[in-house]
């Protein structure tokens, strides 16, 4: 196997043990040499006997961490699972009383945990299947781990393992004291991480590799996405999210086109656009010449709840095609390991009959009824006050500017907008941080369940946070030129705003604070090369990008029948997001874990959500269109009927998108019936298994 930058390593059965070291003082070892008195620890199973290793996680311990420690350690990640161990390699860098810990995977651990994993791979006869260890040697590739499994997915093989890490009865680790002693089921890697002996365990990025999927992915003038390649390096969920970036952007075209096509024909609807902009007194829709412009944004508003639907089920087909090309269609629903910050006491799990944390189920709801609830209303309270505070502001600017009547006046008129959407930035930054403490203090043992608790939480202050003045201004002040404005303001500003904190800051802080301290040399060790990728700061997660995309979609489809050229800018922004998203990934972060997925999980449901809230945004909408309002007039129509009619129109528009959502299957017909075939054949496999074991 080749090592991530490009050298090799021996790693066969005559290397040492990794606590020999030589007399009379250290020895250094570099990763790159192919011989070494300090080695990978050994592999017992022949056919994971290999000359060469491929590095794939560092392991950070603390500086003043004992030798014996650390030997005590890469045992334990090399021991068999049987034994409590990870199965896996380590190698201990440059030697026994250094600050790393290079870990890698053998062929039989790798090939276990695809199976544990629930992962399809390409079988003998050309079809993804079910993985199964039993029947390994019939799927394609599965001597050959680099083109068997994703870089990704080996990396996140060897994360698994050392998150599974468990205290089979009560331990003592040498070199520390005794009260960090480990209980029995005791979760070693979160245990040593908490003591602070582990700082930190990352994967390392493989320089070669990551250079030439830059070249094609976002340092070209290509406009197709390497999407195989980005799965290959960074995993399924960095993949499925450009995916969908991608597949959006381009699904902005058609409102675009039709955005420019009503602004140009609509002169009303020109100095609509100009005055929002420019922040003068809004046009009297109320004008004769106003017609062409309502009917324009009556056209507009049909067209978008038609289209987020469209869309949404479109990208269910694509989601499902992809899925089955990345070998994550068919996940199977595991009973895992708790995660690794799940705590309680020390019992037997009534499913799976193992010895492990136990934690009642009350207690989480108790928590969260009588803590989580509280907090995330303060913060919803927080949003309501920020919004009040912008309405004070507004009328203050705009009494100046009626008493100044100035240029400098005009420009006060967009401070206002531009502090509250500073403020809603700052106080989801923190909102955020506050929901990850929340959701841990809730104690989920699954992961997936952990995760959605914290999505949810960001769901709904995002929703609130971003859209609660929109609405406002549509349902209680009933003031369709300030929402115009207010939205021109958002898109604008947010945008600039967006751009200078995910890509400015972050490659001035890189150019100027974090580049001069990890400066290599092409005669540097392994080791230094690997220790300066930690300089990097951690990978975020797509909370912000997702987020930032829920936010677009739902400017979209909720307000853009008041600012037809809603899509023009989001299309002209996500072109640039592309790449400097991909750029953000490859150059200013670590590498991240990314864990297998078949699709975007709950972020899917929430742009689903949108789409339906859309039909009750852009129906009241219409209820305030002048044209609207004349006819139902002109026919002798009371509010109460007008009313009724719209609840009813309301209730059709949703019952043909949920019609449309039907018509439209979630996935294509040969994906249900390669689904459909995997099921069969995973049943047909642990039958005969069952045979098998049965016979014996």
């Amino acid at each position: 196997m080749s090592k991530a930058g490009g050298d090799e390593v021996g790693a066969d059965e005559s290397s040492q043990q990794p606590d020999s070291e030589a007399a009379g003082g250290k020895v250094q070892s570099r990763l790159s040499a192919a011989v070494a008195r300090v080695d990978w620890t050994k592999v017992k199973c022949p056919c994971c006997v290999s000359q060469r290793v491929e590095p794939l996680v560092l392991v950070k311990l603390r500086e003043k961490v004992s030798p014996e420690t650390k030997r005590w350690i890469i045992r334990l990640i090399g021991a068999s699972q049987k034994d409590g161990g990870a199965a896996l390699l380590a190698h201990p860098g440059e030697d026994a009383s250094g600050d790393i810990i290079v870990v890698s995977a053998p062929r039989c651990t790798l090939l276990k945990a695809t199976e544990e994993l629930g992962l399809c791979k390409a079988y003998r006869t050309g079809d993804m299947e079910g993985f199964s260890y039993h029947d390994r040697d019939n799927f394609k590739d599965s001597d050959d781990m680099e083109a068997f499994l994703t870089l990704a997915e080996r990396q996140y093989i060897v994360k698994y393992e050392l998150d599974g890490l468990r205290a089979q009865k009560d331990l003592r680790i040498p070199g520390l004291p005794d009260s960090l002693t480990l209980q029995n089921r005791d979760n070693i890697w979160q245990k040593l991480s908490s003591a602070g002996v582990i700082l930190d365990t990352f994967p390392l990025h493989n320089p070669n590799k990551l250079k030439d999927l830059s070249e094609a992915w976002y340092s070209g003038n290509q406009l197709a996405q390497p999407l195989d390649a980005v799965n290959e390096y960074f995993g399924n969920s960095m993949a499925f999210y450009f995916s969908f970036l991608d597949f959006y952007t381009w699904s902005l075209l058609p409102p675009a086109i039709l955005g420019l096509s009503i602004a140009y024909f609509s002169g009303a609807v020109q100095r609509e656009m100009v005055e929002s902009v420019s922040g003068s007194g809004a046009a009297d829709l109320q004008d004769p010449d106003s017609g062409p412009a309502i009917s324009g944004h009556m056209l507009q508003a049909m067209f978008s709840m038609l289209w987020s639907t469209v869309v949404m089920e479109l990208w269910k087909r694509r989601s499902s095609s992809l899925s089955y090309r990345w070998g994550t269609l068919h996940l199977a629903e595991r009973f895992a390991e708790p995660r690794p910050g799940f705590h309680g006491d020390l019992g037997v799990n009534p499913v799976t009959g193992r010895v492990e944390p136990l934690f009642p189920e009350w207690q989480r709801h108790l928590r969260m009824a009588l803590v989580s609830v509280p907090v995330v209303g303060l913060f919803l309270g927080l949003v309501v006050l920020g919004m009040l505070c912008f309405y004070w502001a507004e009328a203050q600017v705009q009494q100046l500017h009626k008493d100044w009547d100035s240029l400098l006046s005009q420009t006060f008129l967009y401070m206002p907008s531009v502090l509250h959407i500073l403020y809603t930035n700052m106080l989801a930054t923190v909102y955020k941080r506050v929901a990850q403490s929340l959701t841990e203090y809730e104690n989920h043992r699954e992961e997936s369940a952990f995760q959605n608790h914290l999505t949810g939480k960001v769901l709904v202050f995002t929703f609130f946070n971003y859209f609660t003045v929109l609405f406002h201004i549509a349902f209680f002040k009933q003031d369709v030129p300030l929402l115009r404005k207010r939205l021109a303001s958002l898109l604008i500003v947010t945008q600039l705003v967006n751009q200078v904190t995910e890509i400015v800051i972050p490659f001035l802080v890189d150019r100027f604070i974090s580049a001069p301290h990890r400066s290599e040399r092409e005669d540097d060790s392994e080791e230094d090369k690997f220790r300066n990728q930690r300089i990097l700061p951690p990978f975020p997660g797509l909370f912000a990008e997702y987020i930032e995309l829920l936010v677009q979609f739902g400017y979209l489809s909720l307000f853009s029948c008041v600012f037809p050229l809603t899509a023009v800018l989001l299309l002209l922004n996500n072109l640039t997001e592309i790449r400097s998203d991909a750029y953000k990934v490859c150059k200013l972060f670590r590498k991240p874990f990314s864990p297998p997925a078949a699709n975007m999980g709950v972020w899917q449901m929430a742009f689903e959500v949108l789409s339906y809230v859309s039909v009750v945004s852009n129906c009241w909408l219409l209820l305030l269109s002048p044209r609207l309002q004349e006819l139902c007039q002109d026919s002798g129509m009371s509010s109460t009927n007008v009313l009724v009619m719209a609840v009813m129109v309301e209730h059709v528009l949703i019952l043909v998108k949920v019609i449309m959502a039907a018509l439209i299957p979630d996935e294509p017909d040969w994906i249900r019936k390669k689904r459909e075939h995997i099921e069969y054949m995973s049943m047909q496999a642990l039958r005969q298994q069952k045979l098998e074991v049965e016979e014996s």
